[in-house]
């Protein structure tokens, strides 16, 4: 029983890793549907901004709905050219400006986004808002929010197979065990994959920002500034959820000319 428990974990998350995504052409581990997910994702949207300030009517709120337009019609352009319209039936679009002093932006499953004020000063012009927005708009379009969720669905059932395999040992030894695992599965696990999607968030942004007009080299410039940000250390990079700022940008430095030949391809088929 404890052998088949186990394999059958492994076989439910190799059966749903099966499904490719269009945007990213990888296949992806994703128990969750959109009709599942995205009211749930408007709902906890709607709420948040029940609960905060939300600046309108200014240049800079402005400016993140004009940015958060191009980006929006970028990815529709790049579905399109891939022959993927229609994975955008659901999408619900809204960029808000938050007035918040945190260095932050985030996308909801569905394409809610918020951005707080505080990041601002660090995008500076529309290029340095248009590598935010293209990242944080690319977690939508990946699903990594289905795919995190259905990661801690497989991880809390490998828990459930070690509680078993380790049920006739000691108390001790059963929770020696579980540590065990709960450090493996997160620090060769989890923390691998929430990075690869942030790598994977900033390839795609990249190309989106290069398709809405923007230099995807600001990218650099902007990262650049992210980076001399004072906030004290950040932890090694096998123990953080987001590569290192020297990787990312490293990564992004490859990535640039195969996002402007993307881009001039798919803006050439729809001139």
């Amino acid at each position: 029983m404890k052998k088949y428990l186990l394999m059958s974990v492994v076989v439910i998350g190799l059966s749903y890793s099966c499904a490719t995504n269009p945007i990213t052409g990888k296949k992806e581990l994703n128990f969750v549907s959109n009709s599942e997910l995205f009211p749930s994702s408007f709902q906890q949207y709607g709420t948040f901004l029940k609960g905060n300030k939300i600046i309108s009517g200014t240049a800079d709120a402005q400016k993140v709905e004009t940015v958060g337009l191009k980006i929006k019609r970028a990815a529709e352009k790049y579905l399109a050219y891939l022959g993927q319209s229609g994975y955008l039936n659901g999408y619900q679009w809204e960029y808000k400006l938050i007035d918040n002093k945190e260095v932050n932006a985030w996308c909801m499953p569905g394409g809610k986004i918020v951005v707080y004020s505080g990041i601002l000063p660090i995008t500076k012009d529309e290029a340095g808002l248009a590598t935010v927005l293209g990242h944080e708009v690319s977690h939508a379009l990946a699903n990594h929010g289905a795919q995190r969720m259905s990661a801690s669905q497989l991880q809390e059932l490998g828990a459930v197979g070690v509680a078993v395999a380790t049920g006739q040992q000691s108390a001790e030894k059963q929770q020696m065990w579980q540590q065990y695992y709960g450090l493996g599965s997160q620090v060769g696990v989890m923390l691998p994959f929430s990075r690869s999607h942030e790598s994977e968030a900033d390839k795609i942004g990249l190309t989106l920002m290069a398709i809405a007009g923007y230099n995807p080299d600001d990218a650099i410039v902007f990262w650049k500034r992210m980076a001399s940000q004072p906030g004290g250390q950040s932890p090694p990079e096998f123990l953080s959820t987001h590569p290192s700022d020297a990787t990312r940008m490293a990564n992004l430095q490859v990535l640039i000319p195969e996002a402007k030949a993307t881009a001039a391809k798919v803006n050439a088929a729809y001139k």
